[in-house]
């Protein structure tokens, strides 16, 4: 029944190890339900003939992992459901969205037909059902990581569903529920989603105008990943700057066991240099998604890291989807090869500097309205803009036909703020969008009575 009182009988084990599992098995049996409540430390200490320690050291490992809670008064109780199921966000119509962090489809490379007759050949292929890699994805990949300093050989490359799908093979090899997890603040949602999902805790790594903080000695090596954006940050736009690196590379050497995953979402599309190369950390992941570059569907990304991990990651990989579809890994090389080639519409080149264009035309309407903001670093999709009332703004902005998303949902600790994305921005937009950004941040702030 919700929240009884559960029976110390039911409870057993010598050891921390032993407790937890003990609470552990009635939890996953559902002879303990959400809300109940557990024995009184001491109590249980007393009636396992155990040291009142041991069973707060279970409790602890419990509590870590998401499984209980404490609340003062009312005790240890069983906790509710944490996992979060990531909501899409839902633009009213008539609203020209910029919130939801689109690219723009009119600057997607499309496939020439003598692409088309390369990604159509061999449609039941014998390597696909051993799980092999389309060659042409793989040898781009290589150079590619040849081409920004890092290693990678067929042996540390893997090719997985998206970003999201490679990070969450990687921590289910290196990390534990309980185990915290350092990510920048803001950060990206569907990450910060990841995380609550898995019972791992998110550790904020502050951020300030030059790009992510290095925190205070000792905070990384409490954790058991860290994950960075080497370039165009979502939501701010900033990379990770030489100097911020070797200064977290050296705290870093005193975390010999820490994963440290590098989540280059926006490589194909950046012109920034990536400077985590200087100096690699024992244990590390390039994660490159192509979903920014191709098209929001090709659910394709490539990564690079220490050989164990990738061979795990492939493994647990393996178990599951098995591969992902050579078709689509053919479909992703060709793309990936005309886009690499010329400046015109399609090419990666095009899309990079059409991007850093809207974003340099808003940031100068901005200036010139006497808004202060430096972007000089900035790239890829989104501006960030502190705002004193995420919700005033966004209402404020509405009102103008725009949508913007509200910062609450990309942060952890830092001020409020909202995201503009620039997928939906064209160059006869940037005087009207500018003027009314300023207006909202200039409205008024009242108390509701």
């Amino acid at each position: 029944m919700y929240g009884m009182n559960w029976s110390v009988n039911n409870i057993q084990g010598s050891s921390a190890q032993d407790i937890a599992g003990s609470i552990e098995s009635s939890l996953r049996s559902g002879a303990l339900q959400v809300g109940d409540a557990l024995p009184a430390v001491r109590h249980l200490a007393t009636q396992l003939g155990v040291n009142p320690n041991t069973v707060a050291a279970a409790y602890a490992r419990l509590r870590d992992a998401g499984r209980l809670i404490t609340s003062g008064r009312r005790g240890t109780r069983v906790a509710g459901e944490t996992v979060p199921i990531p909501t899409a966000y839902y633009v009213p119509e008539g609203l020209r969205d910029l919130a939801s962090g689109h690219v723009d489809n009119s600057l997607l490379p499309r496939l020439r037909a003598s692409g088309w007759t390369r990604v159509q050949a061999d449609p039941v292929s014998k390597a696909a059902n051993q799980g092999e890699d389309d060659a042409d994805l793989l040898a781009l990949s290589r150079e590619w990581l040849a081409a920004q300093g890092l290693p990678g050989d067929d042996a540390s490359i893997g090719v997985f569903s998206g970003a999201l799908d490679a990070i969450e093979r990687a921590l289910r090899q290196h990390a534990r529920p309980g185990d915290r997890v350092a990510i920048e603040d803001p950060c990206w949602p569907p990450l910060l989603a990841l995380l609550r999902s898995m019972r791992l805790r998110p550790v904020p790594l502050a951020m300030d105008e030059q790009g992510v903080q290095v925190p205070e000695a000792g905070v990384l090596a409490g954790c058991a990943a860290v994950v960075l954006t080497p370039r165009a940050h979502n939501p701010t736009g900033l990379p990770l700057r030489a100097d911020r690196w070797r200064a977290l590379r050296r705290q870093l050497r005193a975390c010999p066991n820490t994963l440290v995953i590098f989540n280059d979402y926006w490589g194909l599309l950046s012109s920034t240099p990536l400077v985590i190369n200087k100096a690699l950390p024992p244990h590390w992941l390039y994660v490159m998604s192509l979903s920014k570059c191709l098209g929001p569907d090709m659910r394709v990304c490539i990564t690079a890291g220490t050989e164990d991990l990738v061979a795990g990651m492939r493994a647990h990989h393996a178990l599951g989807p098995r591969w992902v579809s050579r078709w689509l890994q053919r479909l992703a090389a060709q793309l990936w090869k005309q886009a690499a080639k010329g400046k015109g519409r399609g090419s990666f080149i095009h899309s990079q500097n059409t991007y850093a264009a809207r974003r340099s035309a808003l940031v100068t309407a901005l200036q010139k309205k006497g808004l202060p903001i430096d972007d000089t670093a900035h790239e890829g999709l989104h501006l960030w803009l502190p705002v004193p009332d995420e919700l005033i703004i966004v209402q404020a902005m509405a009102s103008r036909g725009w949508a913007v998303q509200a910062g609450a949902a990309l942060r952890l600790n830092c001020e409020p703020a909202i995201r503009v994305s620039l997928g939906d921005v064209q160059t006869r937009d940037i005087k009207r969008l500018a003027g009314d950004l300023v207006q909202a941040l200039n409205l008024p702030v009242r108390a509701v009575f």
